[in-house]
């Protein structure tokens, strides 16, 4: 029987980080797999080739609706589903074998099979085909991520009731397009297939889309996804959806009115659930929460000794990001180190075009909460860079703690959001104020001025606008 320091269950960012890690930190690393490819759903069925689909729908629509604007005149222009799916398995194959290539080069232990915890310190690896395996642990991660949700009365058949798997492949575009869930996922795939030629509308249950968002950057964002073509219904609540050759009907509230909606395909992106099931947590007695996630300390150990787990299957944002920086602090942590997140500046996205990016605290809910906050915007229609790329739509919020000036929450809505999200979480994690970022020089012509910019309005000291 195989013995290791670290076992790790599940081969996502959380899980496959951790295994590097550890290698790293000289521990003896195995990490096992229940799927044929390494990267869990981010890399296989997620986060990656989402991406990818969303990059590709963007050059299509660009070079349809856009690019006459600019002086370059394409005629009959054509979409080519098969080939941009091939594209976005061939990048999604890139990165697996770049994962698997990883675990060789760090001499961690590849083990294919579901991975099941027998007792403390044991871990069995059942194939698809052959034997099990026994190995030995001294200690066990448990980072088996999350699956999606599914309805009452809307459960996936993979045809026409479909999760963000299926969406990610869809043979041909969908004539219509129901997307139920206004979160990130509902919004990144109906935007893909909307550019594509879809007719998208997007059914929400709460009163506005993109939760967990501040509140004038989800506005915004439904404004110019409604420019492009998308529909949405918010405050309603869908009954249930029926098919019958092969077509959708789905039945709804809104307030007191009945409606229903017609579509090929039904995307239901209504948000995820911890995945624990079938790694013998119950079995050993791992304790779960009420929404049947592991319990874990600060240090993400579970009531049973030598077990932890991270990322997904635990308590907090369902973010790649924030499952890979769990597994560094984890075996970390195992290894006598210092490990720790900052909870606070785990920034979200949304990769619509424009992107949606956010962290730390929203205006909003310093409104609600009553804090003492100062609030700097500004529009990328101000920031020359933006104007000659013909990305001017959107604009960069901060708040900031009105006694200490410190940033606590800074909010982009920009094609650029993303990637210039990284800078204000890189100053918010330092305790940065907004005068430290105001008065750091930025390159010219640049989008991340128009950060600079905002967080000088902070104090009603930016340059490019007026201050009020």
């Amino acid at each position: 029987m195989e013995s290791f320091d670290v076992v790790i269950i599940g081969s996502g960012p959380g899980g496959y980080v951790a295994a590097i890690r550890a290698a790293q930190l000289g521990l003896r690393t195995a990490i096992i797999e229940k799927d044929k490819e390494l990267g869990g759903t981010c890399l296989n069925i997620g986060c990656i080739p989402s991406k990818a689909l969303l990059s590709s729908s963007d050059h299509f629509a660009f070079a349809k609706t856009e690019a006459a604007k600019h002086g370059i005149k394409i005629d009959n222009v054509v979409l080519d589903l098969p080939v941009m799916l091939q594209r976005k398995d061939k990048v999604v194959k890139q990165l697996t074998g770049g994962v698997r290539g990883l675990m060789k080069l760090n001499k961690v232990s590849t083990f294919q099979g579901v991975g099941f915890i027998t007792a403390p310190g044991k871990v069995s690896v059942k194939p698809a085909e052959g034997d099990v395996q026994e190995i030995e642990a001294k200690h066990i991660i448990i980072a088996t991520g999350s699956v999606p949700v599914e309805l009452p009365g809307m459960k996936f058949d993979g045809n026409i009731v479909v999760s963000s798997t299926e969406a990610l492949s869809f043979p041909e575009v969908p004539t219509k397009l129901l997307v139920i869930g206004g979160g990130a996922i509902g919004l990144e795939m109906g935007s893909v297939w909307s550019r594509l030629g879809s007719e998208v509308t997007v059914l929400e249950f709460l009163p506005r889309i993109a939760l967990g968002f501040d509140l004038e950057l989800a506005t915004s964002l439904q404004k110019v996804l409604t420019a492009q073509g998308m529909k949405f219904h918010l405050g309603t609540k869908v009954g249930e959806v029926k098919v019958e050759n092969g077509h959708a009907t789905a039945t709804a509230t809104k307030g007191d009115e009945k409606l229903t909606f017609e579509a090929d395909k039904v995307l239901v992106s209504v948000g995820r659930r911890a995945f624990a099931e079938g790694v013998g947590a119950d079995k050993i007695g791992v304790e779960l929460d009420e929404r049947k996630r592991i319990k874990v300390d600060a240090d993400f150990r579970t009531n049973i000794e030598g077990v932890y787990a991270i990322g997904d299957v635990i308590a907090g944002p369902m973010l790649a990001h924030k499952a890979e920086e769990e597994g560094v602090a984890c075996v970390e942590i195992i290894a006598g180190k210092a490990g720790h997140v900052n909870y606070d500046v785990i920034p979200g996205i949304i990769y619509t075009n424009p992107e949606v990016a956010g962290v730390g605290i929203t205006e909003d809910f310093a409104k609600e909460k009553g804090m003492n906050v100062r609030v700097g915007k500004f529009p990328f229609a101000a920031n020359g860079r933006a104007l000659a790329a013909d990305d001017a739509t959107g604009f960069v919020k901060f708040v900031a703690d009105a006694e200490t000036d410190r940033l606590i929450g800074a909010h982009i809505i920009s094609h650029a959001a993303s990637d210039l999200m990284a800078e204000c979480v890189a100053v918010m994690e330092f305790g940065g104020s907004a005068e430290d970022l105001g008065r750091t020089v930025h390159a010219h012509p640049t989008h991340s001025e128009a950060v600079k910019e905002a967080a000088l309005a902070v104090n009603k000291s930016a340059i490019h606008i007026g201050n009020r």
